[in-house]
């Protein structure tokens, strides 16, 4: 509902300064108490006024009396500046260091490379007693287990690479590039055709019999040729040096993972991707999960990789 026009010219300080009128009744004494002049306290009363179209107070040898209306108005003004200190305040705020909590995540290999560590470091340093189980991304992100309260995140690929479900919410962390990685003395691979003659090595950091670049060749009606499959980049970064083979990797890991043994093939066309954080609608607002959710966030910012 709208308020009247009249209403909304009042601001939080003019509730304060009408509560501290009731109690104080003295116009001196309510400036004193709230560090403000006694013009800022005269126009606040004078808004006051004009918006309740009543006197509210009427000057005494004693004090500044509450009317009729004032009087019946007190409770009420009260309980709205109770609620927006309630707006400002921590009460029922998660707080780490008040007993010993295990968050559990559903992730991908490539969360563990980029953003657990630090993160870990993060609550390590803050000396909070919070433990942290990740459990390996499967095909599907794991909505049941979100929902029922199983799992507090999940941390997948998109846009579009998982199953959508009505009832997770998700926000997307970072974006990165897909690159093609060879042997730096081996042969630069120039376009679509060199890729696909090229054997591959295939590392399978969540568990999914496809990922990203099969779409993409599918959509072009072409495929690779899988000459090994790794469980994790690292592996099959070790398979590259003295052979022919070729590895598409994102290149966050690279950057972290690459040495000067291999190098970069431009492979123009090559998918983008995101990584993002998923939970489940119910949680939206738990502060433990809202905390978590913080943490991850202040991480990617600090590492630069919003």
């Amino acid at each position: 509902m709208l308020l009247a026009n009249a209403l909304r010219k009042i601001d939080f300080q003019d509730l304060l300064v009408f509560l501290e009128i009731c109690e104080r009744q003295h116009l001196g004494e309510v400036a004193e108490a709230l560090n403000l002049s006694a013009s800022s306290v005269s126009y606040s009363l004078k808004k006051l006024r004009g918006c309740f179209d009543d006197e509210l107070f009427i000057a005494t040898r004693s004090g500044m009396r509450p009317t009729r209306r004032a009087l019946a108005m007190r409770p009420q003004v009260r309980t709205m500046v109770e609620l927006m200190n309630g707006c400002h305040s921590d009460q029922g705020a998660f707080d780490p260091c008040q007993a010993p909590r295990t968050f559990r995540l559903c992730a991908p290999e490539y969360f563990e490379l980029l953003i657990l560590p630090a993160l870990l470091r993060r609550l390590n340093e803050a000396g909070y007693p919070v433990s942290l189980d990740v459990q390996r991304l499967g095909r599907d992100i794991p909505a049941e287990a979100l929902v029922q309260g199983g799992l507090d995140l999940a941390l997948g690929f998109g846009p579009n690479l998982h199953r959508a479900h009505p009832a997770l919410m998700s926000l997307a962390l970072l974006k990165d590039e897909l690159l093609c990685i060879r042997d730096a003395a081996s042969a630069p691979v120039n376009d679509l055709d060199d890729f696909c003659a090229r054997r591959q090595v295939f590392p399978t950091p969540w568990n999914s019999e496809r990922n990203m670049i099969d779409g993409w060749l599918q959509e072009q009606g072409r495929a690779r040729q899988i000459a090994a499959r790794t469980n994790n980049y690292l592996a099959a970064l070790q398979l590259i040096p003295h052979s022919d083979l070729l590895l598409v990797l994102p290149e966050r890991v690279y950057e972290r993972l690459g040495d000067a043994r291999t190098a970069r093939s431009p492979l123009p066309g090559l998918p983008s991707f995101s990584l993002e954080m998923l939970w489940a609608q119910p949680f939206d607002q738990d502060p433990a999960n809202l905390w978590l959710r913080e943490q991850i966030l202040s991480v990617c910012a600090e590492q630069s990789l919003l």
